[in-house]
């Protein structure tokens, strides 16, 4: 299994367009962010003005010395080739979904479909962003996914806030290995 052993580590976040990983990265790199966004033409424009195109890129600096890179995919299936080239080598995936979004449910199972490999090699947490009125429950969401899938950590977060994508990275680790955590928080 994956784990903290080198200078620089890499956890992936994918998603849906508009499901806030780009926020994510922004929220928790401590360096300025690497983005590849262009004006959207297809249906994205329904929901955004730009979106990625090839990654988004930032870092984290653990107190130990040690760096996490953190990588966000394109959110649209023409980009997967992308999501393929971005996964090689990392040591964990976070997956975020928009929970206001009435496709949720099938956003959720596609992604985990899509980098089911990953994940058994791996490990996975889920951030259920935008949460809040009008938005599917954490109860809800669980009710569509497979028992082997009910293992995996999610949580309602906001993108915006770094407790909370700090606690999801945290999770990841963790479920990578109770260990990681002490490397994760420089004891």
């Amino acid at each position: 299994m994956s784990k903290i052993n080198s200078k620089h580590n890499k956890i992936i976040v994918t998603g849906p367009v508009g499901a806030g990983k780009t926020t994510t990265i922004k929220t928790i790199s401590d360096v300025a962010v690497v983005q590849t966004e262009a004006k959207a033409s297809d249906e994205t424009r329904e929901k955004k003005a730009n979106t990625t195109v090839a990654m988004d890129f930032g870092v984290i600096n653990l107190d130990d010395g040690n760096k996490i890179h953190i990588y966000g995919t394109p959110g649209q299936e023409r980009f997967n080739f992308m999501w393929d080239i971005l996964t090689k080598g990392s040591i964990g995936l976070i997956i975020l979904v928009d929970a206001q979004c009435k496709n949720v449910v099938d956003d959720l199972k596609f992604f985990l479909q899509q980098f089911a490999p990953m994940i058994e090699e791996t490990a996975v947490a889920i951030g259920v962003n935008k949460s809040g009125q009008g938005a599917i429950s954490l109860a809800e969401l669980r009710k569509h996914m497979s028992p082997d899938q009910l293992k995996y950590p999610m949580f309602e977060v906001d993108a915006r806030n770094k407790t909370d994508v700090s606690m999801l990275i945290e999770a990841l680790l963790y479920t990578l290995n109770p260990c990681l955590m002490q490397v994760a928080n420089g004891n």
